[in-house]
């Protein structure tokens, strides 16, 4: 065994379509090879029997922002931020993550709307420098309602980095917040407005959305079509929203708000995306449908840790785990390969020869995945 190669052995290895007893050989950064059995070769690292999946995929998460700024008002120096979150990641075994980052915000002195351009900076520089554990990508969240958005998307969208971009619309009477007493109550309280300032903060929001969302919309699904980047929706809710995203190109759907607007985009081959955490807590925190209702209707393929890193593996052991026909194949399926073909990555998150080692080793301890070891491209990082 060369300084290049290593030998996985003794494990449970998730394939395609089964889950076999034994060996991986990592060369050169990729899979060498899967066989059968028990490796006797020396130096061959026994995984006692632990399950051993391909890397995670995260498409969707804003857990760097809490690194940026862990307190309100209290902002941390670029790299090290970025470093303590690719630290996390790594940890919870997700290999390819792509950083989610939002242009245009409601409140225009969010940290979101002034850290923009140090977030961006801050993991291109730890790429750049070889700092990084796992692979970085960015995901460009774009407020479609926002006056800026689109000369913001234009500025960062020729970033190398850039693999993914979500047209959003968060303004009241609609899609996440269909409900406006439910937007009155969530922002009145978090920006602690009287009656009549929430009034005019609800109009300005309203007003900024019928005179931008249809034009930004447009002109970024155009852009991203021309430079062959990937687009999301988000928090689609009715088939109207579907039809329109499904027009513009659209291969993702986030957090479809309803089961009819997750069923059709499901149907017209949109990879219907929701949040492990709901499926950890067993719902939605905002009240829109649950990750659990979409497992039962077979319309879940795509799982994001959104909020909470950890949350990803665990989502993939809980939905295997229900009686919906979701085996652990499917199940991890919804972590690996289909969040990386839904953006174009083909070299990794399955096991397969020839496809970069990006490996995950975990333990049942109580029915509970453990993390054990976690390789990005055949370097162990964790």
């Amino acid at each position: 065994m060369s300084a290049q190669e290593q030998i996985l052995t003794h494990a449970r290895l998730v394939l395609d379509d089964e889950v076999i007893d034994g060996t991986l050989v990592i060369r050169d950064g990729r899979i060498a090879a899967i066989d059968h059995g028990i490796s006797q070769a020396l130096g061959a690292i026994d995984c006692e029997g632990d399950i051993l999946l391909p890397g995670l995929v995260e498409l969707h998460t804003d857990n760097m922002e809490k690194y940026f700024q862990p307190r309100p008002k209290v902002e941390w120096p670029g790299r090290q931020a970025a470093l303590a979150h690719d630290a996390q990641m790594a940890a919870s075994g997700i290999t390819t993550v792509f950083d989610a980052v939002s242009i245009g915000d409601i409140d225009e002195q969010s940290m979101r709307h002034q850290s923009l351009d140090k977030m961006c900076h801050a993991v291109s520089q730890i790429v750049h420098d070889g700092l990084a554990r796992v692979d970085h990508r960015l995901h460009l969240r774009c407020e479609v309602s926002h006056p800026n958005t689109l000369a913001r998307f234009e500025a960062l969208s020729s970033s190398p980095l850039l693999g993914l971009v979500s047209l959003m619309d968060h303004a009241p009477g609609q899609r996440q917040f269909a409900s406006l007493e439910a937007y009155r109550v969530y922002y009145q309280g978090k920006y602690g407005l009287d009656d009549a300032s929430m009034d005019a903060f609800m109009a300005a929001q309203i007003d900024n959305s019928q005179r931008y969302s249809d034009e930004h919309r447009r002109a970024i699904a155009a852009r991203c079509r021309e430079r062959g980047l990937a687009i999301a929706s988000h928090d689609d809710a009715t088939m109207e929203h579907v039809v329109e995203s499904h027009k513009y190109g659209t291969r993702v759907a986030e957090f479809p708000t309803t089961r009819e607007a997750a069923q059709a985009s499901h149907r017209v081959g949109m990879a219907v995306m929701m949040g492990a955490p709901n499926v950890v807590r067993g719902g939605s925190h905002s009240g829109n449908i649950a990750a659990a209702d979409l497992v039962e209707l077979g319309v879940l393929d795509i799982l994001s840790s959104d909020y909470y890193p950890a949350a990803l593996l665990d989502a993939v052991f809980r939905v295997a785990a229900m009686d919906n026909g979701y085996t652990l194949t499917r199940a991890v399926a919804t972590a690996t390969r289909i969040p990386a073909e839904a953006v174009g990555l083909t070299d990794r998150g399955r096991l397969a020869p020839g496809l970069r080692a990006d490996l995950l080793r975990v333990r049942l301890i109580d029915d509970h995945p453990v993390v054990q070891r976690v390789w990005s491209a055949g370097r162990q990082v964790h």
